[in-house]
């Protein structure tokens, strides 16, 4: 079974081709700059990399580039024609209320996409057009949208509720949503199997250039750091995470417009804005090493805010299996994660310093057999779990 999963930001499309039955990526690529006059595509099979610059207009265009690539190139190329697709599963940021799963696409599914794109207006309108695209392109295929929110629907209303006035809950529906939901759902059924334990109590951090930790009883989300948007909660590479909103009131009557504070918050912020380095924690490492305060103090506020989230998560747990690590930070900086864990050993968590120095695209444990709680490492695979959840909902093979 052949399953292509498509993931479309505000001016791209990522996008990876599937063998279920060895589930197994055999293709997969990038386009760029979607609408511009020189949109650039990448396209990866066996190791091969294929390129081209030329004007791509927009998501239907993008997707049937899509189709030409991974029928064209290759010796053989991976799939002879568009019938050979299974069925398509599409990334959808927001699923607000509505979704507490992945569905196949109808109508109903499309509109309701489309009344959350006020809820996330920079990535539900791109992921609707991305789907539209392709359901032209491939009106053969059944679509399946997998939400980032889905897996959060879980968490109870005093883990989802603002201390607002309610009625802007009933009729705007304002609440904590949570966000990378099939990342955190991907680790935490790594984790169960590491662990045999069907079921386990995990705190799972999602680090990269967006971050988040989610709390997980007996394998449910019970509470998540994101917001209403993916603009809460922990340091991230551009965005503030937690702040205090009064400061949006502040920077307006100080002469700050709202779109500017918007985009302060929201670019200019995290890593970035502290160190003024950059927004790449690789970028800023090296920085700090060289001497540069702001860089060190901009690690230090990113790590401070994650142990914060992992000492209430442990509260609201009260016994924790296993802490896991995943994401661009989470499986790549070692020195992040031994900042983050030292000085918890009092709380049940013994990092190994040499097992965390290790690298690998494997799992592997960070912490001493004797840990109370674990931690460990497990690179996600987002693309995996909606092509997963792809074949699971469109059945056996065609």
């Amino acid at each position: 079974m052949d399953i292509l999963v498509i993931n479309c930001g505000s001016s791209s499309i990522k996008y990876k081709l599937y063998d279920m039955a060895a589930q197994k990526e055999v293709a997969g690529g990038l386009i760029e700059r979607i609408g511009e006059d020189h949109s650039q595509t990448t396209h990866t099979m066996n190791g091969q990399k294929f390129e081209r610059s030329d004007r791509i207009a927009d998501y239907e265009q993008g997707i049937a580039q899509i189709m030409s690539l991974l029928t064209s190139c290759g010796n053989p190329p991976p799939i002879h024609s568009a019938d050979e697709i299974d069925g398509v599963g599409h990334r959808v940021v927001h699923g607000g209320e509505d979704f507490a799963e992945s569905v196949i696409v109808d109508d109903r599914v499309i509109a309701a996409i489309d009344r959350c794109c006020e809820l996330a207006p920079l990535h539900n309108p791109a992921n609707l057009a991305g789907l539209r695209a392709t359901m032209k392109i491939l009106p053969n295929e059944p679509q399946v949208a997998v939400f980032d929110t889905a897996f959060f629907q879980t968490m109870p209303p005093a883990a989802y509720l603002y201390a607002v006035p309610y009625e802007w809950y009933q009729q705007r529906k304002i609440r904590r949503y949570g966000f990378h939901g099939t990342s955190h759902r991907y680790v935490a059924g790594r984790a169960a199997e590491l662990l045999g334990k069907p079921k386990p109590n995990l705190i799972t951090l999602h680090l990269g250039n967006g971050c988040s930790m989610s709390c997980i009883r007996a394998g449910v989300a019970v509470d998540q750091t994101m917001g209403l948007t993916p603009l809460e909660g922990l340091v991230m590479g551009t965005r503030a995470g937690d702040f205090d909103p009064a400061i949006i009131f502040h920077m307006i009557r100080e002469g700050m417009s709202l779109e500017d504070v918007r985009n302060g918050v929201e670019k200019k912020s995290g890593l970035l804005g502290l160190s003024g380095v950059s927004r790449d924690l690789r970028d800023v490492h090296k920085a700090a090493q060289s001497g540069n305060e702001r860089a060190a103090l901009a690690i230090d506020v990113f790590a401070h805010r994650a142990k914060k989230y992992i000492g209430a998560f442990l509260a609201e747990l009260g016994t924790c299996d296993a802490i896991v690590f995943t994401g661009g930070i989470g499986e790549n900086a070692v020195f992040m994660r031994a900042k983050i864990l030292e000085g918890l050993a009092p709380l049940g968590i013994d990092l190994d310093g040499a097992k965390n120095d290790q690298r690998s695209r494997e799992p592997f444990a960070i912490t001493k057999p004797n840990s109370r709680t674990a931690a460990w490492v497990i690179p996600t695979n987002e693309e995996l779990m909606i092509a997963r959840d792809t074949m699971q909902l469109i059945g056996p093979k065609k």
